[in-house]
């Protein structure tokens, strides 16, 4: 069994797809205490600890902890675009370097480094590349979209698979894995209605919102269900069909149901055990604690459990073929 530490572990959806491979989790970190007492709830035996990872020692951890792999997800926030023309945090940025010390304590086979695809144009990328290298591990820089891997979001995140050991890993490698099957956004939707719909022309509505609405309804025509798509840059209306996969969750509330009651349009915002859904937890992830807010924020800071999952699912796959070849 493959055991790892976790970096920047918010929630553990991450962690669930891992688990879900069969690998377990040792220790994990965050600074956000709503992140890791989520984290407690769905992983007990795990030690976890509420800090940022520069002010934890990772040489006393590494006395206690030999992981397989290192499993970070650094602050993605201030390279994301869901940002608009924002500028972004460079302190934020820079956490991802504090990963170095880490692999250097715990020097562990494999290292595993998630983030938005454009980290890449990050000033100092290039420095955290070296930083894993010169520990040396090989650093396979990957692309993977969530929906490719059975679930229902379209999440493109870039990862840094790295080995100690030199394997060249491609996407292609994942791919092969993959459940062919994908996803609509209308398989999240919460069918009970036990959530309240609201007129869509309420007077205290705002303009954008009906604009994007009658967009959508112009092109599909009347009592067609679809999203509506709010933040972020946005080159498709603000909406989206529910046939397609969810656009990416964020951070914020961002999607927008729009339904029909005697012909006339209706609105709510979906909810966080619909987005749990997007994120592909499965039905045995808690969110026990935090505002409404706080889970959706989890969502949106988490990664995907099913491209998490075969990415373990591929580092079983290589050690065990390792192993047969040395019996």
């Amino acid at each position: 069994m493959l055991k790892f530490v976790d970096l920047f572990c918010g929630g553990g959806f991450g962690a669930r797809g891992a688990v879900n491979a069969g690998a377990s989790p040792l220790l994990a970190v965050d600074a956000w205490d709503i992140a890791t007492e989520t984290y407690k709830a769905n992983f007990p035996n795990t030690e976890v600890i509420n800090a940022k990872i520069e002010v934890v020692d990772p040489y006393s951890l590494a006395l206690k902890y030999q992981p397989d792999v290192l499993l970070t997800s650094p602050e993605c926030t201030s390279h994301s675009i869901a940002r608009g023309s924002r500028p972004g945090c460079e302190t934020s940025k820079a956490s991802a370097l504090g990963i170095i010390p880490w692999i250097f304590a715990m020097s562990p086979r494999w290292v595993i480094v998630e983030n938005v695809p454009r980290m890449k144009q990050w000033n100092r990328h290039s420095d955290l590349i070296k930083g894993i290298e010169s520990a040396g591990y090989k650093v396979n820089p990957l692309l993977l979209n969530a929906a490719d891997f059975g679930t229902p979001q379209a999440r493109k995140r870039m990862f840094l698979i790295c080995d100690r050991l030199q394997t060249r890993i491609t996407e292609a490698d994942f791919y092969s894995l993959r459940d062919n099957q994908r996803l609509s956004a209308s398989s999240i939707i919460d069918q009970t209605k036990q959530y309240k719909s609201n007129p869509l022309y309420a007077e205290t509505r705002a303009k954008a919102t009906i604009q994007r609405a009658e967009r959508a309804i112009a092109e599909l025509g009347p009592n067609k269900d679809f999203l509506i798509v709010y933040y972020g840059s946005d080159y498709a209306g603000g909406w989206q069909r529910l046939e397609d996969p969810l656009r990416t969750v964020t951070t914020l509330d961002r999607f927008g149901l729009v339904t029909w009651l005697d012909n006339r349009p209706n609105l709510r915002m979906l909810q966080p055990s619909e987005l749990m859904k997007a994120m592909g937890t499965g039905c045995n992830h808690l969110l026990p604690i935090g505002t409404r807010r706080d889970k959706v924020k989890l969502c949106g800071n988490g990664v995907c459990s099913p491209v998490m999952e075969v990415i373990f699912a591929k580092i079983n796959q290589i050690m065990e073929l390792e192993l047969q070849m040395v019996s």
